[in-house]
């Protein structure tokens, strides 16, 4: 009866561990976020690895679902014979600017830059750099995780307000040149329906999102395993749990700015 009820004892214990810790590495990226040194060769080049690099996934991804959600909205209203031009047009702009750009970006980013971060770092700490970095008087906080943390919650906004006019582009091209509609309805509409509210509340939610992703990387990858099979690990957390709270947050910002 001992040994069952210590499984169960074993994993909470290792979870409220985990939840101590993490909780422990926020409080100290929050603290160093806002203490020189601040590391500029460091922050324009994750700056320009998470951002310009990572401009051509956004764009096909948030393109491409741009001209699904138009295929699919007109499915749905015709079925209810609603206006064609200025429904599609409110549907694609509005699911873009509000979720799936926000969205869609924070996951083809985690997935590029989350885990590329976590293998770093992990492989920096199997092989002792981030101890020799201590030796040299250098903070490995200051050096190695808020560079990524600032780099990536400043160029996220930037990635889905780019892929919204992508996303609304690809709506656009669907809408004239298959569903034959007219340019100057669709485009009236979807200004019609634009709100910056919508397009603000996309960009805070990326740069949570941009937040979330370093943060999860840096932390897996700064107390990654011993041996390639910890920096494995760590690439794959890094990944699913950005991937997790992301999701989360969504939920959780969008109740909060739409609740009624």
């Amino acid at each position: 009866m001992v040994q069952l009820l210590q499984i169960p004892g074993r994993a909470a214990l290792a979870m409220l561990g985990e939840i101590g810790r993490l909780s422990f590495f926020i409080g100290r990226t929050l603290f160093w976020l806002a203490q020189p040194p601040w590391y500029g060769r460091q922050i324009l080049r994750q700056m320009l690895d998470i951002g310009y690099f990572s401009l051509p996934v956004v764009g096909l991804t948030t393109m491409f679902s741009g001209m699904v959600i138009a295929l699919q909205s007109y499915t749905g209203t015709e079925r209810f014979s609603a206006e064609g031009e200025t429904s599609v047009a409110t549907v694609v702009v509005l699911i873009i600017t509000r979720e799936l750009g926000p969205v869609l970006a924070g996951l083809m980013v985690a997935g590029r830059i989350g885990a590329a971060m976590a293998a770093e770092i992990g492989t920096m700490r199997v092989t002792d750099q981030i101890d020799a970095l201590d030796t040299l008087s250098t903070r490995p906080m200051q050096y190695l995780v808020i560079p990524r943390v600032a780099a990536a919650t400043l160029c996220l906004p930037f990635l889905v307000l780019i892929g919204d006019t992508i996303g609304v582009f690809g709506g656009y091209v669907i809408a004239v040149y298959q569903l034959n509609f007219s340019p100057s309805a669709y485009l009236s509409g979807t200004l019609e329906f634009l709100e910056a509210f919508d397009v603000i509340i996309g960009l805070v939610k990326a740069a949570v999102f941009g937040f979330i992703i370093a943060l999860m990387g840096c932390y897996f990858g700064y107390y990654s395993g011993r041996g390639a099979e910890g920096v494995g690990r760590a690439t794959t957390n890094a990944v699913v749990y950005s991937a997790i709270l992301i999701l989360i947050l969504d939920f959780i910002i969008t109740g909060l700015a739409f609740a009624r």
